[in-house]
Formats: C-alpha cells, sequence, structure tokens
C-alpha cells in the first residue's frame, strides 16, 4: 500500500470541517468515497466535496475495490458493526469517539481487528494537537515537579427544547444512540488526554444523575481516578448548569498548568509567583494533525497513535464513573 483511499461511513456534520478536507490535505491520502444512509445528502456532500464516488450503502462502500481504508463517523450505537464489517473484508478502520455504544461493545471491535491483524485507531485527535503534545512535553521536562492531582470542572447550559428538536443534537442525549448524554459525547476525549499523560488507572470511582430530567441521559457526572503512578484525578461534569466552564488544572510540587480542552488556546504554567503562557494557533482542521499519523501508521511508518484498546479503556472509565 502507498496511498490511503478514504471511504467515510457516515458523512455528517463531524466530517463538514473537522475531518472530512484533511484527508486530501494529508500527504499520500485522498478520500475517494463518502456513504449516508439518506442517498441525496451522500451525493450532496460528495458533490460539494469533491469526492469521485458516493454511496448510500454502507457494504457497498466497504466492498469498493478502490477503497484500502474506512473513516467511520456515525453515531456511536453503529460503530461496532461497522468496524467489524470494514476489518472482515480486510480494511484499516479509523472510528470516531466515543469508540463504541459501550466497553463490550469496544472490546468486540479491538479483538475482532487483533484477531484479524487489520490496524484499528481510534479518534482521540487532540493527542496530537500541539497545545495538548506541549502539556505533556511539560510533564516529561517535570516542569511544574511531581504530579500530585489532575482537576478538571467541565460544565455547560442545559440543551433547549428547540436545541433538541434538531437531531444532531437529539441522538447525542439518548443513550440507545450515544451510549449515554454529552459526558459520553465529550468526556472520552478530556479522559483519553488523561490516560495518555498519566498511563493506567488503578482505582476509579464514580457518581451519575439526571438532575434536569430533561432527557433520558445523565446531566451530571463526577467521578475520582487514582492511576498507577499515584497521581490523583478529580472530574465533575455538568450539562444543566447556569455557566459554562472548561477548566483543567495539573497540580504538581512545584507549580501547576492550567487550560482548556474545548475553549482557548493557551497553557498557562505557573511557578511560585511567576506564570508563563503559551499560545496556540486554532487549527483549520481540528483531526489533520491525527490523520496525518493515521496515515503513517497505516502505511507501517509510525506507531498506532491511539490503539482500540486505549479507546476501549476510556469506556471502561466512562461505565466506572457512570454505574447505577
Amino acid at each position: 500500500m502507498k496511498k490511503i483511499n478514504w471511504g467515510i461511513i457516515g458523512c455528517g456534520d463531524v466530517t463538514e470541517v473537522k475531518s472530512g478536507p484533511a484527508f486530501n490535505k494529508v500527504p499520500r491520502s485522498s478520500l475517494v468515497a463518502v456513504m449516508r444512509r439518506d442517498a441525496a445528502r451522500a451525493q450532496d456532500y460528495a458533490q460539494r466535496h469533491q469526492v469521485p464516488r458516493w454511496y448510500s450503502d454502507a457494504g457497498q462502500l466497504i466492498n469498493d475495490p478502490e477503497v484500502n481504508a474506512i473513516y467511520i463517523a456515525t453515531p456511536p450505537s453503529s460503530h461496532e458493526a461497522y468496524a467489524v464489517a470494514a476489518i472482515r473484508a480486510r480494511k484499516p478502520v479509523y472510528v470516531e469517539k466515543p469508540m463504541a455504544l459501550n466497553f463490550a461493545a469496544a472490546q468486540q471491535m479491538t479483538m475482532a481487528a487483533e484477531m484479524a491483524g487489520v490496524p484499528l485507531v481510534v479518534a482521540h485527535y487532540r493527542r496530537e494537537w500541539p497545545l495538548f503534545k506541549k502539556v505533556q512535553q511539560l510533564l516529561a521536562e517535570k516542569a511544574i515537579g511531581e504530579v500530585r492531582l489532575a482537576r478538571l470542572e467541565f460544565f455547560k447550559r442545559p440543551l433547549l427544547p428547540e436545541d433538541l428538536s434538531i437531531a444532531k443534537n437529539a441522538w447525542r442525549v439518548d443513550p440507545a444512540i450515544a451510549g449515554g448524554g454529552l459526558f459520553h459525547d465529550l468526556a472520552p476525549h478530556q479522559l483519553d488526554l488523561m490516560f495518555h499523560f498519566f498511563g493506567a488507572a488503578a482505582k476509579i470511582k464514580g457518581i451519575a444523575t439526571n438532575q434536569s430530567a430533561q432527557y433520558a441521559a445523565d446531566d451530571m457526572v463526577a467521578g475520582n481516578i487514582l492511576f498507577d503512578t499515584g497521581v490523583a484525578f478529580s472530574g465533575a461534569w455538568c450539562f444543566a448548569a447556569g455557566a459554562d466552564c472548561d477548566r483543567c488544572e495539573i497540580i504538581g510540587s512545584e507549580g501547576t498548568i492550567r487550560f482548556g480542552f474545548f475553549s482557548g488556546h493557551t497553557i498557562a504554567l505557573t511557578k511560585g509567583d511567576q506564570t508563563t503562557y503559551f499560545d496556540f494557533v486554532p487549527l483549520q482542521h481540528v483531526q489533520q494533525p491525527m490523520i496525518e499519523q493515521v496515515v503513517k501508521y497505516f502505511l507501517n511508518e509510525a506507531p498506532n497513535p491511539c490503539t482500540g484498546a486505549a479507546g476501549a479503556e476510556i469506556m471502561r472509565w466512562m461505565e466506572a464513573f457512570t454505574a447505577k
């Protein structure tokens, strides 16, 4: 394989800017086919993005001989079925987060890929952002000494009835489709970076509840992790708050590192009375750095940037936080 010819299953909103255009901007990568169950929308996407072929049936895209890698960008409830079908066709898979509807499905996807010897990557793409690579560098350099605690607060105002009338919002708070609510939609990015920074978890505890009762999914989650390294983590997610908040603070023996996951493009490093700021330019296509690494991996030129096992582990953490 000298070039990755991508087929997208589920060419919805996430593929319009965040990911789709990047497949044609990465070296030795090309988007050659897209699929959406709504044929008219699939055709429209293909025409607007100059994609040669479009389908309304996933099986046809998977079996297209020109397609040699599959990007799955559907809601989580269909990730397992599409991933397994692509793996059976011996085509490498790049799957959106959350990896699957639940931990069991994520495990099945991982085992299927391992048994078949087919590459599987999970789209925890913030790992490859310059901002978070800088955080990782600062931690490795012990810029704040020995890490003691990572503390996360993420609050958002509740979805209004008019928001829930829009399909792309409604499915995200339907546990049958999303596996949970907005926690399952957004927390994988945050928790994966904690895993990426601090490694395996020794203990996990959490609570979840539906405080506003505006939809079926929980809107309040809190959790604690003790990592094997001794680092502690405390997180709180509220999706029925009166104000928005996106804050993470990593506290060390000699200072702190502060940043947001979804808002802002700055890291603040504080030691004593001095604070140093590191500013980053927003990315046009937020998945492009990750897609570049995925292409290298599929071409046997780099390691897997986020394995199926890593994606499944994050699903396990989320289920530990939200178990009743």
